[in-house]
C-alpha cells in the first residue's frame, strides 16, 4: 500500500506541475515549494521547534490560538507554520507569531526525509483532517498532535485496504478531537489515546470578539438602519441575495464577497442597484447608498459586530465558509445547503440559531421574520451566541495535555 501511495503522489506532483502552465493558483504553490528549502534556514538552531501544518487558511484559523498561546508563554519555542494550500500562505505568509512560514513539500519519501532532518522538531501539531503518510512515519520519534480531528465513518482510514494508514497513526502521541463520534471511531480501530477537547476555532473567534475595532465611516453608511451582511459569498449566494432582498428597500446590505478581483467587484457594483465599493465610500457619500462591497481582506470578522443578520457564503459550492464568526456576535446566520460536514452548523440548525436556505424564497421569509417579529430575532440571535460562549476551552485542554 505504501508503494502505490508513493506512486500516487509521483504522479500527482507531476500533474500539478503541469497544471501549473495554465492555473495561476497551482504555479504560485509550485513556485512556493521550491522556495522552501531556503526559507528553513531562518529556523534558529539553538531553539526548540514547534511545528504546525494546516492544509489553508480555515485549518490556520484552529490552530491560531494554539500557536499564540504558545508563542507567548513558551518563548523557549520557535513556530515553524506550513501551508498546502496558497489561499492559507499566501495570506499568512507575514503572519507574526510564526517564525517561519512555507508551504510543505508534496508527500514523497524524499522531501519528508529532507524536512524532518532540516527542521529537527520538537513538536508536531497536524490540524484537522491532515495525515501526511511520508512525514508522520519520518515522525515516529517526535511528539506528533493531531488537532481538531473529526472523523466519520466514510473516513478512507476506516475501508478494508487502509491497514498501512491505520499503522501509521501509532506514531501520534495523542488525537485531540472534536467530538464523541470521532473519539468512538478512533477507539474501535484501537487508537484510545485520543481526548474529545471540541473545536479550537470556538476560542479564536470568542478571544476576537473581544477586540474591538470601529469603523466610522461604515457606521455613517448604516445611518442607523437595520444591517444585512453577506460574508465570503460566491456569486451562486449572491445571485440568491440579491432576489431575496430587492423588495427589502429599509435594509443596509454589506456584501464581502470571497472574490476580490477587479472584474468580480465590477460585476456586483452592477448587480447590486445603489451600491458602492469600500474604496469609494467617503464621509460624504456615505449615507447615499443601500449596498457596500467590502473589496479587501481583513475586515469581515469585525464587520459582523455591526449587523443584524448574517449570511455565510460556500453552501451552493464547495462548503460553507466559517459561520462562528459571525455567530459569536449574536447574530443569526443562515447558508446554503452544502452544510452536512460542519458540526457548528447542524448544531445551531437543531437549536435553531440558524436557517439553511435552499433559494430566495427560504431567504426572504426568514429575513422578515427576523426584521419584523422582534422575540423571534432575540431568540434565535442569543441561542447562536450562547452556542460559541458553551463551547470554549479546547485551547487550554489541549495545552494541558501537552505540557
Amino acid at each position: 500500500m505504501r508503494l502505490i501511495y508513493n506512486l500516487g503522489i509521483i504522479i500527482f506532483s507531476f500533474a500539478c506541475n503541469i497544471a501549473a502552465l495554465f492555473s495561476e493558483k497551482i504555479r504560485t504553490m509550485c513556485k512556493g515549494q521550491s522556495q522552501t528549502w531556503q526559507k528553513l534556514s531562518l529556523l534558529d538552531k539553538n531553539k526548540k521547534t514547534a511545528w504546525f501544518h494546516c492544509a489553508s487558511l480555515g485549518e490556520f484559523e484552529q490552530a491560531r490560538n494554539l500557536i499564540e498561546e504558545i508563542k507567548t508563554t513558551k518563548p523557549e519555542y520557535q513556530i515553524l507554520l506550513t501551508f498546502f494550500s496558497p489561499s492559507g500562505y499566501e495570506v499568512r505568509q507575514n503572519y507574526a507569531y510564526a517564525d517561519c512560514v512555507v508551504y510543505l513539500p508534496f508527500d514523497t519519501i524524499k522531501n519528508a526525509k529532507r524536512f524532518v532532518a532540516l527542521t529537527k522538531p520538537d513538536m508536531v501539531f497536524f490540524v484537522k483532517y491532515e495525515f501526511w503518510w511520508n512525514y508522520i512515519f519520518e515522525l515516529k520519534n517526535t511528539p506528533l498532535y493531531s488537532v481538531s480531528l473529526i472523523l466519520r465513518e466514510k473516513h478512507y482510514i476506516f475501508k478494508s485496504y487502509s491497514s498501512w494508514f491505520r499503522k501509521q497513526l501509532s506514531n501520534f502521541n495523542m488525537f485531540f478531537v472534536q467530538d464523541k463520534k470521532t473519539a468512538s471511531l478512533l477507539n474501535s480501530i484501537n487508537y484510545t489515546n485520543n481526548k474529545i477537547c471540541g473545536d479550537t476555532r470556538f476560542d479564536r473567534v470568542y478571544s476576537m470578539s473581544k477586540e474591538h475595532k470601529t469603523f466610522p465611516i461604515i457606521n455613517k453608511f448604516i445611518d442607523g438602519k437595520k444591517v444585512f451582511i453577506a460574508g465570503s459569498s460566491w456569486p451562486e449566494d449572491e445571485k440568491i441575495i440579491k432576489k431575496a432582498t430587492d423588495n427589502l428597500n429599509d435594509l443596509k446590505i454589506i456584501l464581502a464577497p470571497h472574490l476580490i478581483d477587479k472584474n468580480h467587484i465590477s460585476a456586483l457594483l452592477s448587480q447590486f442597484d445603489n451600491s458602492i465599493a469600500f474604496s469609494s465610500l467617503s464621509e460624504e457619500n456615505a449615507k447615499n447608498y443601500r449596498v457596500l462591497i467590502i473589496d479587501n481582506i481583513g475586515m469581515l470578522m469585525f464587520l459582523y459586530s455591526l449587523c443584524d443578520i448574517a449570511y455565510i457564503g460556500g453552501g451552493f459550492g464547495a462548503g460553507i465558509h466559517n459561520i462562528l464568526e459571525a455567530a459569536v456576535f449574536n447574530k443569526p446566520v443562515a447558508f446554503g445547503p452544502n452544510n452536512k460536514k460542519f458540526k457548528e452548523a447542524q448544531d445551531l440548525i437543531a437549536l435553531g440559531g440558524a436557517k439553511e436556505i435552499i433559494n430566495e424564497t427560504n431567504l426572504s421569509v426568514w429575513l422578515t421574520n427576523l426584521l419584523n417579529n422582534e422575540t423571534i430575532y432575540t431568540n434565535t440571535a442569543n441561542i447562536a451566541g450562547a452556542y460559541v460562549k458553551e463551547n470554549i476551552g479546547a485551547t487550554n485542554k489541549i495545552l494541558t495535555e501537552i505540557f
